[in-house]
């Protein structure tokens, strides 16, 4: 059975960390809402853009030459884009991370190759032995366009050499603060709009080609911006949560050992009455 001593040195302890963890939160929140804004507001223009890049790749006319980022070709090789944090504390928002990548890169019958944004996914990929191309870690709480172009030049170079045949973007998209959902999606080849009703007449000018040649770098820069917005706001909405729960559970423990503490203290005070009260009672006799 614990002492006294031992108990209270637990209890400061545990207050200290409660300490920690609540301090951990507040960041956590003051963050969280900043990128859940930025993340929010980009999926209209990331959304409207693949609809209208769509549009444009079924614009295109027999014989005209096709852009090299929507060439389809027979899959030899996949590359992986897997985004994750850098930093742990934030709940299982790392091992959901990375047991999405793994199921997908199980589920592929040919080789695939990684590049990792955050040290968690490149170091999981590294223990498991997979090809990481690249990786970059220490990316901004606050990213910017700037932030992701090294990784946008890698992307278009492999694709467009044939190096890779599709490239996928691995990630944690912001559901709510309670809840965010890891998902693989095709960044490349991007696929023609055919659904009816879905190809609207616009009028392009100098021609949709040439159009289509300078949006389609802008596009694959501005996919993987707003998916780095989406992991941002997942990752600092998990932690917050991560930090409230453990406060909570840290204030539950303190109560449980200063419950412990008292019982330990009364115990040690009857034990001395009780002496007090047969020793004198000894004395009597």
């Amino acid at each position: 059975m614990p002492t006294i001593r031992e108990v209270r040195r637990r209890i400061k302890s545990v207050q200290n960390t409660a300490k920690i963890t609540k301090a951990m939160e507040m960041v956590a929140a003051s963050k969280m809402r900043r990128a859940q804004d930025r993340a929010i507001a980009a999926r209209p223009y990331a959304d409207k853009m693949v609809q209208v890049l769509a549009s444009l790749a079924a614009e295109r006319q027999e014989g005209e030459e096709t852009q090299p980022l929507l060439v389809q070709r027979p899959v030899n090789r996949v590359e992986l884009v897997h985004i994750t944090p850098d930093r742990g504390l934030c709940g299982g928002l790392n091992a959901s991370a990375n047991r999405t990548a793994a199921g997908f890169i199980l589920q592929q019958s040919v080789p695939v190759s990684v590049i990792s944004l955050g040290r968690k996914g490149r170091d999981f990929m590294m223990r498991t032995g997979q090809d990481v191309r690249a990786g970059f870690v220490r990316l901004s709480d606050q990213p910017t366009v700037a932030d992701i172009r090294p990784v946008v030049r890698i992307v278009i170079e492999d694709y467009a050499s044939g190096f890779a045949d599709e490239v996928y973007l691995c990630y944690t998209r912001f559901v709510s603060t309670m809840t965010q959902e890891p998902v693989v999606w095709r960044l490349l080849p991007i696929e023609p709009t055919t659904e009816p009703g879905r190809n609207i007449e616009f009028i392009y000018e100098p021609s949709p080609q040439e159009v289509l040649g300078q949006l389609l770098p802008r596009f694959v820069e501005m996919q993987l911006y707003h998916v780095l917005l989406e992991a941002r706001a997942s990752e600092h909405s998990a932690r917050m949560v991560a930090m409230r729960n453990a406060t909570v559970n840290a204030n539950d423990l303190v109560e449980e050992l200063t419950l412990t503490h008292n019982k330990l203290r009364q115990q040690i005070i009857t034990e001395e009455l009780m002496d007090i009260t047969g020793g004198a009672a000894a004395l009597e006799h």
